[in-house]
């Protein structure tokens, strides 16, 4: 494999349908345990965003140990009125997520929405 990124893209409300923080680092889990060679990062955006800083934060805390990258949109977290400063160690901040998605496309990494 010439380029073994893959990013999975959550965004939206964070209400049915749209899927939740803990299906999408569910989802990287998976991910993670079928393509260990790969990097994997979980780009999270919109109003979902703030479960970063609420109740899920642990389990954004705990990809990043596993070897994955959790990032956050920092345009969505000034939307949520979230200070990034009160997200968790290891959650990775970009300034426009859209921008983010497009540059690691470029680079080659596989995209997935989630």
């Amino acid at each position: 494999m010439e380029n073994t990124e893959l990013v999975l893209h959550l965004a939206g409300p964070g209400t049915r349908p749209f899927p939740d923080l803990e299906a999408a680092l569910r989802t990287a889990r998976n991910a993670r345990a079928e393509l260990p060679e790969a990097g994997i990062e979980l780009v999270v955006q919109g109003p979902v965003v703030a479960r970063l800083a609420g109740d899920a934060a642990e389990a954004a805390a705990f990809a990043a140990e596993e070897g994955m990258t959790v990032t956050a949109c920092r345009n969505s977290l000034r939307s949520a009125g979230i200070d990034e400063a009160t997200l968790p160690a290891g959650i990775t901040v970009v300034p426009a997520a859209v921008a983010h998605l497009a540059r690691r496309q470029f680079g080659g990494a596989a995209y997935i929405r989630v």
